[in-house]
């Protein structure tokens, strides 16, 4: 080396070492899966004939874990009334015609008050009346009383059943 001319110096550090490392990790997570609940879907029942006296009633309830769907067909007995004493009429049995209709306790009442009473047992007018006073358990009013449960308290019965279900879902 000349004087004046510095040599260049090497800065860096060598060195040899091994590192052995180890890493652990924990994780709380929590997945939350966002879906509709499934549906209770109501049965469909078609009553769409008009020549048919019934109609259909269906309903369902849905909460996030369980569904109830259910329905049925009710019978409407007056149409069903009607539909027969026409066809008897129309058959010439004018008699059975009314006297189909003197099952409906209205139209019983009715014709007393008018003055001419439903038939019975094949005997029309003042013997029919005679008949009807003397077998009076036989009137239409007096059989549906003794049938059991009135319309009103089967509604009720019923409507408080669906409130207990409904109760009982929510909780």
């Amino acid at each position: 080396m000349t004087y004046g001319q510095e040599a260049a110096i090497d800065d860096t550090i060598r060195t040899d070492s091994v590192t052995n490392s180890t890493v652990e990790s924990k994780s709380n997570s929590t997945t939350t899966l966002k879906s509709p609940p499934s549906s209770a879907i109501t049965p469909t029942i078609n009553t769409s004939n008009s020549d048919l006296c019934t109609f259909g009633v269906a309903g369902a309830i849905q909460t996030q874990i369980l569904g109830i769907s259910t329905g049925t067909q009710v019978t409407d007995e007056n149409c069903e009334r009607l539909k027969l004493s026409k066809t008897l009429y129309d058959m010439g049995m004018k008699v059975a015609a009314v006297s189909t209709m003197c099952q409906d306790s209205r139209v019983f009442d009715a014709m007393m008050h008018a003055g001419t009473p439903c038939p019975f047992d094949g005997m029309i007018g003042v013997e029919a009346k005679a008949a009807w006073e003397v077998n009076s358990e036989q009137k239409p009013d007096a059989k549906k009383e003794d049938e059991g449960m009135k319309d009103g308290t089967k509604t009720l019965l019923g409507g408080a059943g669906v409130a207990s279900l409904l109760f009982l879902l929510l909780l």
